[in-house]
């Protein structure tokens, strides 16, 4: 703060920085694991509108450089490819870790890396934490709750979970990290927070992820049948991703005593079979609905009770699944317009192995394969095969 020479004016001492008028706080250096995925992509843009400096960290197993590409000209914005298995050696002031692939069609293709994903993940973004002395905030899930014997879910539940099944690599594996979370909290007195995501829908959704949001818009937008598992009752609630990602950054910045577990999810419940029918009439598709068996260990019911959101974070979804829906669609719309732009613009190339298009005519024929009793399979895109599911998520 400069005065003219020989003016007489005294600067009281002052220890607040904000009794400075003009004095800004250096921007929070935020990392972001698994920040190119679906969910992370979003987060990472909601920070940098808070004027963070984001580090995105993503091995893009699941998550893809089309989520984040509008991001990469920013000036906040790095993006480091690396798996969280392995060891990490950054300086932050808070972290997010979201990284592990989340829909079954993924986490069930290599079970053990999942596992690992989730439980060395863990440790690594802990000891970087402890390492820092920063707050760090676990991404766990509703799976943490199993096949649910009550209902709606509160956090005080313990669940109901087949600890061998084909989801509990995903299963297990959230709920050994969120051990681990509490442990490094009351062993090493670390900051931590953690959230457990209901079912999450909006753009930037895998078309081939094998969710069941994702599944019907993209089914219905090509005429193709509507596949559903089981009778079409079970239920599901849907939280639009936007309010995922406000609830998540509020449990980040709640007083360190705060520490969750803490639902995150939208309470309005929907039928599978309603969910359809609601795609296909605001598509305008031809689709008809068709069922399949349902696979094993796929929840029945789920529905987050959001009480103590709503009480410490003074949080509630405020998307409907009407609006929510119209902007998924909206993004697929585009998605599959833009495919099907460059292949009419290439005409003697065959359509890239990783396209939409492509991969959801491979699930398709693995789900008639699945319910003859086949193993299905789907190209990964580079010339191997990898077994496919789709329970509804």
């Amino acid at each position: 703060m400069d005065f003219p020479i020989g003016s007489n004016r005294i600067i009281a001492p002052t220890t607040a920085m904000t009794s400075l008028p003009n004095a800004t706080m250096e921007p929070r250096r935020v990392l972001v694991t698994g920040g190119s995925g679906f969910i992370g992509s979003h987060l990472c843009e909601r920070l940098l509108e808070t004027n963070c400096d984001v580090l995105c960290v993503d091995n893009f197993f699941t998550g893809t450089r089309r989520n984040i590409e509008h991001l990469l000209g920013h000036p906040r914005f790095e993006i480091l490819r690396h798996d969280i298995t392995f060891p990490l050696y950054v300086e932050v002031d808070e972290i997010y870790n979201l990284a592990c692939p989340a829909s079954p069609v993924h986490y069930q293709w290599d079970p053990v890396q999942t596992t690992k994903t989730c439980v060395m993940g863990a440790i690594n973004v802990l000891g970087l934490a402890k390492r820092l002395r920063g707050k760090v905030l676990q991404a766990s899930t509703s799976e943490v709750y199993g096949d649910p014997e009550i209902h709606p879910q509160q956090e005080s539940y313990w669940g109901h979970v087949n600890p061998i099944g084909p989801r509990s690599c995903y299963d297990e594996g959230k709920r050994c990290a969120e051990t681990l979370f509490f442990d490094y909290g009351r062993q090493h007195k670390l900051k931590i927070k953690v959230l457990r995501i209901f079912n999450t829908y909006g753009p930037r959704m895998q078309p081939n992820d094998g969710r069941v949001v994702s599944n019907f818009i993209i089914q219905a937008l090509n005429n193709q049948h509507i596949t559903i598992y089981g009778d079409g009752l079970q239920t599901r609630s849907f939280c639009f991703v936007d309010d995922l990602v406000s609830g998540m950054i509020g449990l980040m910045n709640t007083p360190d005593k705060i520490t969750g577990p803490m639902n995150c999810g939208n309470p309005n419940e929907f039928t599978i079979r309603d969910l359809a029918e609601k795609v296909i009439a605001m598509t305008g598709s031809r689709s008809r609905i068709v069922h399949r068996p349902l696979p094993q260990d796929d929840p029945r019911q789920r529905r987050p009770d959001i009480s103590q959101a709503q009480e410490l974070l003074d949080w509630r979804p405020t998307v409907m699944l009407t609006e929510g829906l119209q902007r998924t669609i909206s993004y697929f719309e585009q998605l599959l317009s833009n495919d099907r732009l460059r292949i009419r613009e290439s005409p003697s190339i065959a359509p890239p192995r990783s396209s939409p298009r492509r991969k959801i005519r491979e699930l398709a024929r693995n789900r008639d394969a699945a319910s003859q009793g086949a193993l299905p399979t789907s190209s990964t895109g580079l010339g191997e095969t990898q077994p496919a599911s789709t329970p509804s998520r």
